[in-house]
């Protein structure tokens, strides 16, 4: 015995006769186009009052003959009579998934209890979203063939999933990448040897007037997510933090955030686009770009708020998973909020952009700053060297060391000038071992010992010697 409902909803339609069947007909198709299933009762008065209908064979025979008709693509209903109460009603289930589903050659959605006759973008939409699988770049079939790919990286890959290994085919197939004996378009990126491109760059402000660095990278998927960070890391400042005797660096944005935001750019890219994802460097902040803008309505607030929306890749996120580099469960975003909770996101000219604030610009416009912005007293920051492309000029390291309190700037700079008066030729690596500290921070010591006009360097960068300016 099938329950009746109390009153109307998104699924369920009243009828009070057969007279309304060809209403009845636009209903069905509203529902399945909304929710993929309905039912449609007859002989039920819109309040819920069963008034009941004479129902017979050739009812029955008539409404699925109409149904059969009138509604595209064909369904196949389940068509019962019902007794409420001591009334005889008519009782019609329907399910599909092949959207969109037409009454009468249009178009309908259901809205709460009512069937609203679908726009033309609406049902432009409803095509694009039923056959988002089919359209996907990364499940499209690929021209390439599993002897074009690297066996290798198919095996290395395999390992590190925890998966069996018998042959290429069957591991492809395992992870959904061969269907019918094509490859798909995700494949190409994680195991041929045609390589796919990262663009990476140093800028010398603020703004992408001066570039000190270029470097754009080839490789697989993988391959490009850990130059990526390498690239990141080696361009930032890197802090030092005391754990007993150990020393463990700490960059100034974190790791984790960055290596997530990298492994999102290239898993949530539009690879369509053939565009670069690009990694930009700037005195005040790191972004990471990638083509194509946020997916399926989803807004920057909702983001922000760790809720998820449909994936543009879902089969490379998959393969990310079995990799553990994602977790499957959406949890990135919260991940970079959780690390990072300053991160600026932004959508510029079909680019999805992640920017994260460097502290150290912080405390190179702030002096005041450098005595009171960590937490444990005990970590310095360090800058990397940057070479010039066009130059044999290696650039002094703009960065901040932020000392302990027996090893205040003012205190290193009196040591430093100190050593450097017993020993005018002294080099730096030789400073950054009496002093104690990192041969980036003896250079940031030596930058600020010049600016002042304490102290200058005289003859070549090798074979020179420092001279200290005595104040009058």
């Amino acid at each position: 015995m099938i329950e009746l409902p109390t009153h109307e909803t998104e699924t369920t339609e009243f009828k009070k006769s057969l007279a309304e069947l060809q209403q009845g007909l636009i209903s069905l198709a509203a529902m399945l186009n909304k929710h993929g299933q309905g039912e449609l009762w007859f002989g039920i008065a819109p309040n819920g009052n069963a008034v009941g209908l004479t129902i017979s064979e050739k009812t029955l025979r008539d409404v699925s003959q109409a149904i059969g008709a009138h509604i595209e693509p064909r369904i196949y209903p389940v068509i019962a009579e019902q007794k409420v109460g001591d009334k005889s009603c008519l009782y019609i289930r329907v399910t599909g998934q092949q959207k969109p589903y037409f009454a009468q050659g249009r178009a309908y959605i259901r809205v709460a209890d009512e069937d609203r006759q679908m726009s033309a973008r609406e049902l432009e939409s409803l095509i694009l979203k039923q056959n988002r699988a089919a359209l996907r770049w990364d499940n499209e079939p690929s021209a390439l063939t599993v002897d074009a790919l690297n066996e290798t990286k198919i095996r290395k890959f395999v390992e590190r999933a925890r998966l069996p290994w018998d042959n290429a085919s069957n591991a492809l197939t395992k992870l959904d990448l061969l269907h019918e004996g094509k490859l798909t378009n995700a494949a190409g990126l994680f195991f041929t040897d045609t390589p796919i491109q990262l663009r990476c760059a140093v800028f010398a402000s603020t703004s992408s007037a001066t570039i000190i660095d270029r470097h754009d990278f080839d490789g697989d998927i993988l391959e490009l997510i850990e130059e990526a960070e390498k690239y990141t890391l080696k361009n930032m400042h890197i802090g030092m933090r005391l754990e007993g005797l150990r020393r463990v660096d700490v960059p100034e944005i974190s790791r984790e955030a960055l290596r997530e935001a990298i492994i999102n750019a290239f898993c949530h890219r539009d690879w369509r686009d053939p565009d670069y994802i690009q990694i930009a460097i700037y005195k005040n902040r790191i972004e990471i770009r990638n083509p194509g803008g946020l997916y399926d309505g989803l807004t920057l607030e909702e983001m922000r708020k760790g809720n998820v929306s449909h994936r543009r890749n879902p089969l490379i996120a998959e393969l990310f998973r079995r990799i553990e580099m994602v977790e499957a469960w959406g949890r990135g975003m919260p991940l970079i909020l959780e690390n990072a909770p300053d991160v600026e996101f932004k959508e510029i000219a079909k680019l999805f952009v992640a920017s994260f604030a460097r502290p150290s610009f912080a405390m190179e416009t702030s002096p005041e700053m450098l005595e009171t912005t960590l937490e444990t007293p005990e970590t310095t920051l360090e800058t990397p060297e940057t070479t010039l492309e066009t130059s044999e000029t290696t650039l002094e390291p703009q960065g901040t060391t932020l000392e302990t309190p027996n090893n205040h700037p003012e205190n290193t700079n009196a040591r430093v000038l100190a050593l450097i008066r017993q020993q005018p030729g002294i080099t730096t690596p030789a400073l950054a071992t009496a002093i104690g500290l990192s041969t980036d921070g003896i250079k940031y010591h030596l930058t600020q010992l010049r600016r002042s006009g304490k102290l200058r360097h005289v003859g070549p960068t090798k074979g020179g010697h420092w001279e200290i300016i005595e104040s009058p």
